[in-house]
């Protein structure tokens, strides 16, 4: 029987060897980015000596992993865990429900060409670099010794903030300043994924609807969010699969000294020991390892529910 199947694998190949020839540029990607470089996760487990390499280098065993949790790192990776999660949980309840909405409002409108124009407005941030638009954001509201930028004035004027404040040096305003920075950049291009799936739902259902007497918003209510459910559900288990994963390179760009306490994050934590520390290069792997097991973790659980209360999910 094995060799039966084995021999049937061989005339699958043989009669389909096009297809396979064309999967092995991406076989051989995988194997040299992506699981290659994973050998280097055992860093984590020893002090790394660059004479010695990675390999020779003494074995600590889970030494950094107890450093980080309750050693002499704690205090940072504590502070810094805790910033990372509650910056990506501001950033699922406020950030995630942007691109549905605006996937909403583009599917309302009869207008082609003018729907065009706007998507394409609306994605154009995605496409500048973080230095672009973290260099926008600082010009708006931050110029030289004061907050003089012009979303700093509006916000002086309606007296929300002291005139006095600098929005950027305040470690109050970092989250909200990140938050809104990712919204801004990636709503619209997110909005595509929301759109292409209303776009997908039968007409009929909204002519069947409206046979009933329907209005717009029963039409969203009954028809469009129902059609977009599955959609939904798999983009929030990846969102929350990601809910550690706080991108660093904005973080570094608008962080200062003064917004320490809330600003720093695992991934700027790892970049601070892993690289800019000489001998802290497995303290920097253990979060890396860590940020990942959590995350690990996360999707299996949101896939788990949501299994249990839809029939949708990841697998």
């Amino acid at each position: 029987m094995r060799e039966s199947r084995i021999k049937g694998i061989f005339k699958e190949i043989k009669k389909e060897w096009m297809l396979y020839l064309l999967l092995v540029p991406i076989v051989l990607w995988f194997a040299l980015f992506v699981y290659k470089p994973m050998s280097g996760l055992i860093v984590a487990f020893k002090r790394f000596d660059a004479a010695d390499g990675i390999f020779g280098s003494d074995f600590r065993g889970l030494t950094n992993f107890i450093n980080l949790v309750v050693g002499i790192n704690k205090e940072e990776f504590w502070a810094a865990f805790r910033n990372t999660f509650v910056i990506s949980a501001y950033g699922l309840v406020f950030g995630f429900p942007i691109p549905i909405i605006l996937a909403l409002l583009f599917s309302e409108l009869r207008s082609e060409g003018y729907r065009k124009i706007v998507q394409t407005i609306t994605y154009l941030p995605h496409f500048l670099s973080e230095v672009t638009i973290t260099g926008i954001v600082i010009m708006l509201v931050y110029s030289g010794e004061r907050s003089t930028g012009v979303i700093a004035q509006m916000l002086y004027s309606l007296n929300i903030i002291p005139e006095t404040n600098k929005i950027i040096d305040t470690a109050n305003y970092f989250r909200p300043m990140y938050i809104i920075t990712g919204i801004w950049k990636e709503s619209g291009y997110n909005s595509i994924v929301y759109f292409a799936a209303i776009m997908g739902i039968s007409p009929v259902m909204y002519e069947a609807i409206k046979v009933d007497g329907a209005n717009k918003w029963q039409e969203i209510r009954y028809v469009t969010i129902p059609g977009m459910a599955p959609t939904l559900i798999i983009m929030i288990i990846m969102r929350i699969g990601r809910m550690l994963s706080v991108g660093y390179e904005r973080v570094l760009l608008l962080y200062k000294p003064n917004t320490y306490i809330t600003a720093d994050v695992l991934s700027t934590l790892e970049q601070r020991l892993g690289i800019e520390q000489v001998g802290n290069q497995g303290l920097g792997s253990a979060i890396g390892i860590f940020n990942s097991v959590i995350g690990f973790a996360l999707v299996m659980g949101a896939n788990a529910i949501s299994r249990q209360v839809s029939e949708t999910s990841l697998w």
